[in-house]
């Protein structure tokens, strides 16, 4: 199809080449010019016929080129027909068999573009839309009343058909007009399908009028130039047909970018125009300066209202306080971002900048103070962005800036850098100096953003990870930091298999026999590799995702040491540690998921060990303080993990029902050489006994440090120097061969 569209093309430019180099004689020109009508008009049929049946066309669309592949029947018919009479059957009398053909072309044509899908608008804006389009058929009216159809009614000795017919095919092609002008103050964006349709209805419009205006006043003939504007649109036709049919279905929404129309005002310019040609005859007195008033008079009117348009429009979207971009803008301008295919060597970008601790200033020094940071960051983001750049307020402390055509990517991180920079300069309000910085989220539309929504959420996702990295800086988009995918990925890992366990054994540091095992969760992922709790973990209490896969780790962990009582039976007495995290603990449910996974496994519950973070320790309510006495009832044992980072508070550990303390690596450090590290090592050591609590040291990587720990009262150890964390069937061969001592 695409070789016979190419085809197609190439014999009309062979044809254009002929007219216009006036080779032939009359019939000659006459005979080739009726044929060239021939293979456009069948490719246009067959075009429409397969757009209909195979285009993936909704139901609206499906109706609307039926019909216009129907005016193309007529159309073929009409061609075929005139052919005939003009070559073969002698002079055609007017009207011709041809010219029935042509005026059934319209009524076809006019449905099928009234039923073209356009933006989905409001009743104002319908009304609005029709107020346009019968300006632009009014003015288009006035024109066709002076050329063809006042001229018609006036012609002598022609038969009531014949006076008819030529007022038909103008008063069809206002039809046209009509349902054209509609079909471009509708439409959504750019539709190439839709503009080259457009523009074949007009060149035939141009063509008609051409033809009534030379019957009228003398006998049409064929190879004429009204000729070369109807094969143009006929062949724009079968090109709109095939670009609709290879694209996907255009998008329909709500009306996007308020643009002021040019087309009724220009359809008014046409007509006033050919006034000020008539009024040339009159005399100035009385009737040529009253036309001529009536045209200035009625510009004026016109130039009032676009000025009043326009100031509409900057007033629509402009905010009030800083004077940039307000949302309805920046939406726009990221929407006609979006709407642009990807080139190599423009980018588009968009910066979404958050003030940092801007609600402090307003709640200290009122919404003044808070009203002049605004307008200094909006001064800011003038300074730093391009003329054909958008700077803009969303809303609060809230800004963006919607970059084009940056010649690489390195050109907004540059715009980026030079706002941060920009914002160190304290803000000057009376007597007080105001800082301010800012979290900067840079998102491309190259990095998969399809829609505004999605690449706003990317530059969202940017900013928040600017924040968490310490504010007053930006940060660039990558998928990593999409928490949503990586939570939905992290979820899917628990699903799929994906996590493994390994274990540390924990040891007595008297004569380094294995006491217990902790489970330590890593991540398998497919194309990534290994991944160690801190590459996750975080993202897992983050978004919640530490809820399941806690509890995966939990029965996983019991399973493997309930399989190891079974094969190793000297590891009947070691204790099997698993981590908490703080949103596990607040889980109502948490004591019978607790009892329900140890009868699933029939690991024993006194043989349990569950470590807490300190942020659990620091402030339990009374709920937390219940679920952890109720899981001790059971038998199992609490820890505190890493003790001494969080700052727990003392009196706290007097009411947790806590048997373990695990002193951080970080005071096992230089224990054995600072004597300072030793004590205070020592003295959380001896918090744990004063508490009647055992303590078990973390990060143990020396002989020194495993023998000063003994010295301070430090019975128990876990580290490099004993064990490294490994999987559970190394582990299950390490216990084999160990001896094992129960802890008391």
């Amino acid at each position: 199809m695409d070789a016979a569209v190419a085809g197609c093309g190439l014999l009309l430019a062979v044809f254009f080449v002929f007219y216009l180099g006036g080779w032939g004689d009359e019939p000659l020109r006459q005979l080739v010019t009726d044929g060239a009508y021939l293979p456009p008009a069948v490719l246009a049929v067959v075009a429409g016929v397969r757009l209909v049946h195979r285009g993936g066309l909704d139901q609206r669309g499906r109706r609307a080129w039926t019909l216009i592949t129907l005016a193309f029947g007529c159309q073929l018919v009409a061609h075929a027909t005139w052919f005939l009479e003009d070559n073969f059957l002698g002079p055609p009398t007017y009207p011709a068999a041809a010219d029935y053909w042509f005026l059934a072309f319209v009524p076809f044509l006019f449905a099928g573009l009234l039923l073209l899908p356009g933006t989905r608008r409001t009743r104002a804006e319908r009304t609005k839309l029709v107020i346009d389009s019968l300006i632009v058929g009014t003015g288009t009216f006035m024109v066709a009343w002076y050329l063809v159809i006042g001229p018609a009614l006036q012609v002598e000795n022609a038969t009531a058909l014949q006076v008819a017919m030529s007022a038909a095919l103008p008063v069809g092609d206002l039809l046209l007009v009509l349902a054209l002008a509609s079909v471009l103050l509708r439409r959504h964006g750019r539709q190439p399908a839709t503009l080259l349709l457009t523009a074949a209805v007009g060149t035939y419009v141009v063509a008609d009028f051409a033809y009534s205006w030379i019957t009228l006043n003398d006998r049409f003939t064929g190879g004429t130039w009204p000729d070369l504007f109807w094969l143009t649109g006929c062949y724009l036709f079968v090109l709109a047909t095939r670009r609709r049919h290879k694209s996907t279905a255009e998008r329909i929404g709500r009306a996007g970018r308020s643009r002021i129309s040019l087309l009724p005002y220009g359809a008014s310019a046409i007509a006033y125009g050919l006034l000020g040609y008539l009024a040339r005859e009159q005399d100035l007195y009385p009737l040529g300066g009253m036309i001529i008033g009536a045209i200035v008079l009625t510009s004026l009117v016109m130039a009032r209202q676009m000025y009043a348009l326009s100031e509409n429009r900057r007033l629509a979207v402009t905010d009030p306080l800083t004077g940039l971009a307000n949302r309805t803008l920046v939406g726009e301008r990221l929407a006609e971002l979006t709407g642009q295919p990807p080139r190599e060597g423009r980018h588009g970008a968009v910066l979404l900048v958050d003030l940092d601790r801007f609600k402090p200033i307003n709640d200290r020094y009122g919404h003044e103070a808070g009203d002049a940071v605004l307008t200094a960051v909006a001064g800011v983001l003038r300074s730093v962005v391009r003329a054909g750049d958008t700077a803009g307020r969303l809303g609060g402390d809230e800004f963006a800036v919607v970059l084009t055509g940056l010649p690489d990517r390195d050109a907004a991180e540059q715009v980026a850098r030079r706002i941060v920079a920009a914002l160190d300069t304290p803000v000057i309000f009376g007597d007080l100096l105001l800082a301010v910085t800012a979290s900067i989220g840079v998102a491309f539309r190259a990095d998969g953003a399809d829609d505004v929504e999605e690449l706003l959420a990317h530059a969202d996702t940017a900013m928040y990870a600017a924040k968490r990295g310490g504010r007053g800086r930006y940060r660039v988009y990558t998928p990593e930091l999409d928490t949503r995918a990586r939570d939905a990925e992290l979820r899917h890992a628990v699903a799929d298999g994906q996590l493994l366990l390994h274990y540390q054994p924990a040891v007595d540091l008297r004569g380094d026999v294995i006491v217990a095992v902790e489970a330590l969760v890593r991540w398998n992922h497919p194309e990534r590799g290994l991944l160690m709790p801190g590459a996750f973990i975080d993202l897992a209490e983050e978004t919640g995702a530490i809820v399941p896969l806690g509890e995966w780790v939990l029965r996983e962990a019991c399973r493997q040491a309930a399989r190891w009582r079974t094969e190793v039976p000297a590891a009947a007495g070691i204790y099997l540690n698993v981590n908490l995290s703080p949103l596990q603990v607040k889980q109502s449910g948490l004591v019978e998921i607790v009892t329900g996974i140890l009868a699933e496994t029939g690991f024993p519950a006194d043989r349990l060990v569950l470590e807490l973070t300190e942020r659990i320790v620091l402030e339990p309510d009374e709920a937390t303080l219940d679920r952890l006495h109720a899981l001790c009832e059971l038998g199992v044992r609490i820890a505190v993990d890493d003790f001494g980072t969080g700052h727990a508070a003392i009196n706290y550990l007097r009411r947790l029902p806590v048997s373990l303390l695990k002193l951080d690596r970080s005071y096992v450090a230089g224990i054995d050489d600072d004597p300072r590290a030793y004590a205070v090592a020592a003295a959380v050591a001896g918090l744990g006994a004063a508490f009647g609590m055992h303590v078990v040291a973390e990060g143990v990587e020396t002989p020194a440090q495993a023998g000063r720990l003994l010295e301070m009262g430090c019975r128990y150890g876990q580290g490099y120097l004993y064990h490294r964390p490994q999987p559970g069937d190394e582990l299950t061969a390490l216990l084999t061969r160990a001896e094992l001592l129960v802890a008391p």
